[in-house]
């Protein structure tokens, strides 16, 4: 943050200031005993005010059908917070149009701001909002920190502004070669302004809606940032990414299909005409919606396709990174990670429904004998080939329903789903056998190695319940096998208990 700037800011003796008639309403309308007839009297002083006001509120962006000829009338029909937004955007305006210098295009600034303005206030009454008044003002304010870095930067900021092309470019244009953004600014204005916060955070926020914490006012601040995209349809040479991304937006924010946001563009476009001469800014040439679409037509079909193959490219990424968080690096088996994920998911399908046939589940542990001989004999290249080598040949053994794992160090595992007991264990001697037969080629050397395997079964009727279960049967089958000698096969089983009265009766 670029707090040198920031000072220049708030220090600069030309900042645009709220005018009198807009202090005096902001003022009045605070109170909890707001009287009307005093601020009809207030705005009525001001012919050039008041005669916009009636035009405005007589108009079709109203809607009203009987026509309103005082300020109090207004006042009584349409409420204080219209009226009020009123008094401000039009003191506003031609306040602020009046500090012009030579380096800003002020007649873009503005075009963009009565846009973003009718587009915050028709989007708002699409969804029923409250505070569609606030939404106008907001949007036709939303990028004030432009005009104040204008008048502070002067020919400096004007340059800046130039080497953009489109306003979704101008934030990091603005980071880059001044350490601080025109929303930044415009917070900054805002509070000097003492504007409520329902203009303020929309103002200071516009471009990071998303980081809004306070629920109260984050959907108006993430429907200003939506409106300025809206604007940039109609203000920029090339409208097809806007429009792609005021679609894409409305569609995350709101659930809007593409036919209501393009009829909702369209709805801009005309109000937006009828609108902005109100506030004296011209939009003289402006083409509709229809006409802006059908010349994005072309670009707009490529950017799908382009976003679809991204899309596309990006799942694939999530699939290669979801595959290689769950494989060990090694091997190629499944990781301790995928093992743990992979048993519990089988017995939280067998809670889940009891009959639904995925009893019985095996598991094998697999223990190469004295390893730690091999890595002292022939160095932990060899060992690592032994690893190999056995984890080829339990992957190669395995059914596509089965997970091939490497449990830790050289201890190695075949979850085997709908297998029961004896199946695992013809299974475990097949397997031992195939790595005894067999020598393990590391250099020039071929390493003679044996394994021990220890299995253990959860079916129907039988003692082991879970995978905690499971696992630590298996693990004390292969404890017994290393402790007959190794490179044999245990199954692990609970001897029948006695009772007391046979145990007497011998």
């Amino acid at each position: 943050m670029n707090e040198q700037l920031l000072q220049r800011v708030r220090q600069c003796p030309n900042l645009p200031t709220l005018p009198t008639i807009a202090t005096q309403i902001l003022a009045l309308s605070q109170r909890a005993d707001a009287d009307f007839s005093e601020i009809a009297r207030i705005i009525s002083k001001d012919a050039a005010l008041s005669g916009k006001i009636l035009r405005t509120v007589n108009s079709s962006f109203y809607g009203r059908s009987q026509a309103v000829g005082t300020i109090s009338g207004a006042l009584v029909i349409l409420g204080l917070q219209s009226v009020k937004t009123l008094v401000l955007g039009f003191s506003l305006v031609t306040n602020l149009n009046k500090k012009q210098s030579s380096g800003f295009k002020h007649l873009e600034y503005w075009k963009r701001s009565i846009y973003a303005a009718t587009a915050a206030r028709t989007l708002a009454a699409r969804l029923n909002m409250v505070q569609q008044e606030e939404a106008f003002l907001a949007g036709l304010l939303m990028d004030i920190g432009m005009l104040v870095l204008d008048i502070v930067l002067g020919d400096q900021y004007g340059e800046i502004y130039a080497r953009v092309t489109t306003h979704a470019e101008l934030r990091a244009a603005e980071i880059e070669a001044l350490g601080v953004t025109h929303a930044i600014v415009g917070g900054i204005l805002a509070a000097s302004w003492k504007l409520p916060p329902l203009l303020a955070v929309p103002i200071a926020s516009h471009h990071s809606a998303a980081e809004v914490a306070d629920p109260a006012l984050k959907p108006l601040t993430q429907l200003v940032a939506l409106a300025g995209r809206c604007a940039d349809v109609f203000v920029e040479v090339d409208a097809a990414q806007a429009i792609a991304d005021v679609r894409r937006q409305a569609s995350a924010l709101y659930k809007m299909s593409e036919a209501d946001c393009d009829a909702m563009l369209a709805d801009i476009g005309m109000r937006t005409k009828e609108v902005a001469p109100l506030f004296d800014i011209k939009i003289a040439g402006g083409a509709d919606f229809e006409a802006i679409l059908k010349k994005a037509n072309e670009a707009l079909v490529e950017i799908t396709l382009q976003t679809q193959q991204q899309a596309s490219t990006l799942q694939q990424q999530n699939r290669e990174l979801k595959a290689k968080s769950a494989t060990d690096g090694l091997t190629g088996l499944a990781n301790r990670a995928r093992f743990d994920e992979f048993i519990a998911d089988r017995f939280a399908a067998i809670a889940a429904d009891p009959a639904g046939g995925v009893l019985p589940i095996s598991l094998l542990m697999i223990d190469i004998d004295k390893f730690k001989s091999v890595n002292d004999r022939y160095g932990h290249p060899a060992g690592d080939a032994v690893i190999k080598a056995i984890g080829r040949l339990l992957k190669s053994r395995a059914r596509p329903q089965d997970l091939a794992a490497r449990y830790g160090g050289e201890e190695l595992a075949l979850v085997m789903p709908n297998t029961p007991r004896a199946a695992a264990a013809a299974m475990a001697e097949i397997l031992r056998r195939a790595i005894c037969v067999k020598p393990v080629q590391s250099g020039t050397r071929f390493i003679t190695v044996s394994a021990s395997i220890g299995v253990a079964a959860c079916e129907e009727g039988g003692p082991l319940t879970s995978s905690a279960q499971l696992i630590k049967a298996a693990d004390l089958a292969l404890y017994n096998a290393k402790n007959s000698g190794r490179n044999c096969v245990r199954v692990f089983s609970l001897k029948p208990q006695v009772k007391p009265d046979q145990k007497s009766a011998a």
